[in-house]
């Protein structure tokens, strides 16, 4: 007599934890949040950790977590950082995946249904999509940046491939990943690590599904300054040699300039 083995249903809608750093976001946290309360999937807990704002953004997170309990709203008695913030909500995650939307980025309504949906049908433990870029006013700045099907560890290691406000992990195969204690890159030190603790390339979902708002000033807008924490990158968190780390830099400036664009499309 054969022993059948019951297989376990999948959860078609597993809890995702959303995770945003705050701070002084009053001009956008409302439109944040309202895409995320917008989305077709709707098991999911927004975590939202307020980095000692000095400006109304407290008062408009908290109004609106009185209204959705899926919302929760923690706030720091000091500014301590965006990763820091993103850190603290992965301890209070509870989702079986765990994604990252900035306090003035925005999603697609499908883009957690597609995503998820697509996770479960490839086997996949580390996603991201394609997305646009938008101006302040959230106007359309005919910018797309297109996902790559497959992203192999050795491809993101040259290049921060996956946009921040498109990836999803899978906490409950891969374990929370803290970004590491650097000033900069901390959202290429969680990606890479999650694509080599999955031990398979990342998978692209080739979708406009999120909306990266590009402001002026802003840290990540200036490239140009983020050459020495690229340096830093490799040689303090990555443990290269001096030398090592310059080839690295290198490979960098080739997958930046003349490789990566070929996947940056005009609308």
């Amino acid at each position: 007599m054969h022993c059948v083995v019951k297989k376990e249903p999948i959860n078609t809608t597993p809890l995702v934890s959303i995770i945003t750093p705050l701070f002084n976001a009053e001009k956008y946290i409302a439109q944040t949040l309202e895409s995320v309360q917008q989305q077709s999937y709707t098991n999911w807990e927004h975590i939202i950790v307020n980095d000692a704002s000095k400006d109304a953004s407290e008062e408009i997170v908290k109004s609106i977590a009185k209204k959705d309990p899926r919302v929760q709203f923690v706030s720091l008695p000091e500014n301590k950082g965006a990763a820091h913030c993103r850190n603290h909500a992965t301890e209070l995650a509870q989702g079986e995946y765990i994604a990252f939307l900035d306090s003035d980025d925005l999603w697609h309504p499908e883009k957690l249904t597609k995503q998820i949906g697509f996770m479960q049908a490839h086997n996949c433990e580390v996603s991201y999509t394609s997305y646009l870029h938008i101006d302040e006013a959230g106007e359309g700045l005919h910018k797309r940046v297109k996902a790559l099907a497959e992203l192999p560890y050795k491809k993101q290691l040259r290049n921060n491939y996956i946009g921040n406000l498109t990836g999803v992990y899978h906490a409950s195969t891969l374990g929370k990943i803290a970004a590491p204690p650097i000033r900069k890159r901390q959202d290429w030190a969680v990606w890479l690590s999650a694509i080599k603790k999955s031990g398979k390339p990342a998978l692209g979902l080739v979708e406009d599904l999120a909306y990266y708002r590009v402001r002026d000033g802003s840290i990540s807008s200036n490239k140009l300054a983020l050459i020495s924490h690229n340096f830093k990158f490799y040689r303090s968190y990555l443990g290269y040699s001096w030398g090592a780390s310059v080839y690295r830099l290198l490979r960098f400036f080739w997958e930046y300039f003349i490789v990566r664009p070929k996947n940056i499309e005009k609308m």
